[in-house]
């Protein structure tokens, strides 16, 4: 699963808007977006989260064959992965990997190294640079990973490896990457590609 948000201005990349305004961080999440589905496109039965549940024109572009489109629902970010990792189990899965779009550096490697992964571990985790993670795979529903997390912060990544740990879970960590989240960010990731 693919988390995005409808390419809204004023409503993604709330922090690049402050110094560049809406409209520009609109095009970058555009960019974002784009660059991380050209990279995913190889594997089949993606799905794509999107927010808010009102946005599924918006998303359809987006799209490529077998991929589907499901709103997150209400809720925090928390009560929205909840939800996507507990709706998927209860379709059958057996193991399911949910990654943000602020990340374009993810590889279908990572994915695919993830769905490995989750063969012998229970968390697969792919930390970001800000304490944060950009990839959280699981094999079984893990509500207590998600609730009350102090989201945005730099606390993400330390809090749910505890919590992991602390119920006896298996822990996998992946590369670390950076998110773009800020003008500085995007900045940074632009001169990189030159």
């Amino acid at each position: 699963m693919v988390f995005v948000k409808a390419p809204r201005p004023g409503e993604v990349k709330t922090r690049v808007a402050q110094t560049t305004g809406a409209e520009r961080a609109c095009d970058v999440y555009r960019q974002l977006v784009a660059t991380l589905l050209k990279s995913l496109s190889p594997l089949r039965e993606v799905e794509l989260r999107f927010a808010p549940d009102d946005a599924a024109a918006e998303i359809e572009p987006w799209l490529r064959p077998g991929w589907v489109a499901v709103p997150q629902g209400d809720g925090d970010l928390g009560a929205r992965l909840e939800r996507a990792f507990a709706d998927a189990f209860a379709a059958g899965a057996e193991r399911v990997v949910v990654i943000g779009s602020d990340c374009p550096e993810v590889k279908t490697s990572d994915v695919r190294t993830a769905w490995r992964e989750l063969q012998t571990h229970d968390v697969v985790v792919g930390p970001a640079m800000d304490g944060g993670y950009w990839l959280i795979g699981l094999r079984a529903p893990q509500p207590e990973l998600f609730r009350g997390m102090p989201w945005s912060s730099e606390l993400v990544l330390g809090r749910t490896l505890e919590r992991a740990r602390a119920r006896g879970l298996k822990i996998q960590l992946l590369r670390i990457l950076s998110d773009i989240d800020t003008e500085a960010d995007w900045n940074a990731h632009v001169r990189g590609g030159e």
